[in-house]
């Protein structure tokens, strides 16, 4: 066998050497990584919005023991829990062995993504065709949401607070919706615009109808006919729209993307990419030394806002809650805890090289990505990761062979965003985000990693067991 050269060998001795997961991974552990996907596009369908995704994990957790928690009740070692916040964020503990003052191991992710929600009195007629008006949620590039089909999603509760449940476009026989734009014929005006300026918020009209009510001379027949369907549908009248949450979302199904199958387009990809790792991660963890927590928020895409956002105190209600009858605070538990902020990072796309610092980027198929700062410009608006904590999260992942890489979010004057990172900082516990890189970001189709999700479940699996 030929002899390293002095060189090589203090390259391997010295340097990082990342190695893309498809070379380094077993045939065997790539079959797995594509079968626990499998389950992870069957989520995609299920939970476009933050409601559905509780849904979802309610309704998993009770099919593992999972019961609602009572902050009356003291807590066993084994025992499983889940608090069901408003339906639009949840939280679900398993208890462990140790006692809770040494702190609790906590993942936080969030299950809403951006779309279009409708106004509060969105139905109207223009040129006889039947619309709904939109204020659209999230950072989108809005030229990027018309003439792709279109589901709505959502509850409608109507005056005497009868709850109906709306999810139509999904199925093969359903009716779908969209957003129109106009033909590249006579669009000179609109070519001229800088791409911010070619579409505007009250431009994203979505087309639900164009036969009006027959045998009638009444003004709005389109409109009066398609409110009729709705009548007929969901025993609703327009007045029901004043309270209702309903929202427009892509009508994709969660695929395959590529020759190989090695990528998932979808959309919500951020950040169920990572909520449903976190979520089944837990699921698997048995019976942990340390009490684990997973945390499935809602409204981090406009700042964590609200009673169902991180920046509320439902979190820290909670573990109040479940320290109380212990004879603990909740300043007891979480000033030792630790927590992965479970939150997507930018993949590197090389079609558009300049927007990333290519050392410090997250690659696909390179593993989980580890972002020790988000924020934008000189660290606004994040939680900076200490060392200390940043080295036990690299011992972690290195012992247990799982796949990372250190990431940013592009160059430091590009732009940037955050995460729910800060507010679980403000709570005095040691966080870091961890998650999976996406192309596309905030797109209605993004793509992401099999390899890198199946990275993901397996960090969230081994830091509920550390």
């Amino acid at each position: 066998m030929e002899e390293k050269s002095k060189a090589k060998a203090l390259k391997e001795k010295l340097l990082m050497n990342p190695k893309n997961g498809g070379i380094v991974m077993s045939d065997e552990e790539i079959k797995t990584a594509f079968n626990y996907c499998n389950g992870y596009k069957a989520f995609l369908d299920a939970a476009k919005t933050e409601r559905e995704a509780v849904t979802y994990a309610i309704n998993e957790a009770q099919k593992l023991g999972f019961v609602p928690f009572d902050k009356k009740q003291k807590y066993k070692k084994g025992d499983k829990v889940y608090y069901n916040n408003r339906g639009k964020s949840i939280i679900l503990a398993v208890i462990g062995s140790k006692p809770l003052d040494e702190g609790v191991h906590l993942t936080a992710a969030h299950i809403d993504s951006p779309r279009l929600d409708l106004k509060q009195r969105p139905l109207y007629e223009e040129s006889q065709l039947g619309l709904f008006k939109t204020h659209y949620y999230g950072g989108i590039k809005k030229y990027q949401w018309p003439t792709i089909p279109l589901a709505l999603h959502g509850v409608i509760v109507k005056k005497d607070g009868t709850q109906i449940t709306v999810r139509l476009g999904e199925d093969e026989n359903d009716p779908q919706f969209c957003v129109t734009d106009l033909l590249p014929h006579l669009d000179k005006d609109m070519g001229k615009k800088t791409m911010d300026k070619a579409f505007n918020g009250e431009q994203l009209n979505v087309l639900i109808g164009s036969l009006p009510f027959r045998d009638d001379k009444e003004s709005e027949l389109v409109k009066l006919n398609i409110i009729k369907l709705l009548n007929e549908k969901y025993d609703i009248v327009e007045a029901d729209f004043l309270s209702a949450e309903l929202t427009m979302v892509p009508a994709f199904k969660a695929v395959d993307i590529g020759f190989d199958r090695s990528m998932i387009g979808a959309y919500g990809h951020d950040d169920r990419v990572c909520a449903y790792p976190a979520l089944t991660a837990l699921f698997k963890c048995g019976v942990p030394e340390t009490t684990c927590v997973c945390c499935l928020t809602d409204k981090e895409e406009i700042g964590s806002e609200g009673n169902t956002g991180l920046i509320s105190s439902y979190l820290k209600n909670f573990i109040a809650d479940l320290a109380r009858p212990y004879g603990l605070e909740a300043r007891d538990v979480l000033s030792n805890s630790k927590c992965l902020s479970a939150d997507v990072t930018a993949a590197f796309d090389p079609t558009y090289p300049d927007a990333m610092e290519k050392n410090n980027a997250a690659f696909l198929n390179y593993g989980v990505g580890v972002n020790k700062f988000t924020g934008h410009g000189g660290k606004y608006s994040t939680s900076d990761a200490s060392a200390e904590f940043t080295s036990w999260v690299r011992q972690l992942l290195d012992s247990k062979g799982i796949m990372w890489q250190m990431a940013e979010l592009g160059k430091v004057d590009q732009g940037g965003g955050g995460t729910v990172a800060k507010y679980i900082a403000e709570l005095d516990v040691d966080v870091i985000d961890v998650g999976v890189p996406v192309l596309s970001m905030h797109s209605p189709f993004e793509v992401v990693s099999k390899l890198d999700v199946y990275s993901a479940y397996r960090a969230f699996y081994e830091f509920y067991k550390a």
